[in-house]
C-alpha cells in the first residue's frame, strides 16, 4: 500500500516539475540527467508495486508511455517543447532499472 502511495506522490511530483514553465524553475544543472534519475526512481518504485514479471513489464511500459505523454503535453506549456532527447533519457532510466532488477533477480 505505502509503495503505491509513494509511487503516486513521486509521479505527481515528476509530472508537475515537467509541466510548469521553465521560468518557474531554478536553473537546472543537467536536464537529461534529471530525466534519467526521475524515471529511474519511478521505475524502482513501480517494480516494488509490481507482482510478477508481466506486471513489472506493464508498469515499465506504462512509465515510458507516461513520459511520452508528458513530452507531448509540454508543447502546450510556455517555455517548453517536445524533446526526443528527454524521452530518450526517460527510457534510459527505465531500462537501467529494469536491467538492474533482472541482474539482481538472477544473482539472488
Amino acid at each position: 500500500m505505502w509503495n503505491l502511495v509513494l509511487l503516486g506522490v513521486a509521479a505527481a511530483g515528476v509530472t508537475a516539475g515537467c509541466l510548469v514553465p521553465n521560468r518557474w524553475l531554478p536553473p537546472l544543472p543537467n536536464d537529461k540527467l534529471l530525466h534519467f534519475g526521475s524515471f529511474a526512481v519511478l521505475s524502482a518504485l513501480a517494480l516494488r508495486v509490481a507482482d510478477g514479471r508481466f506486471e513489472a513489464g506493464c508498469w515499465l511500459l506504462g512509465l515510458f508511455v507516461a513520459g511520452w505523454l508528458i513530452e507531448c503535453l509540454q508543447m502546450f506549456v510556455p517555455d517548453r517543447r517536445f524533446c526526443w532527447r528527454d524521452l530518450g533519457a526517460n527510457a534510459a532510466g527505465i531500462v537501467f532499472v529494469g536491467v538492474c532488477a533482472q541482474l539482481y533477480a538472477a544473482l539472488a
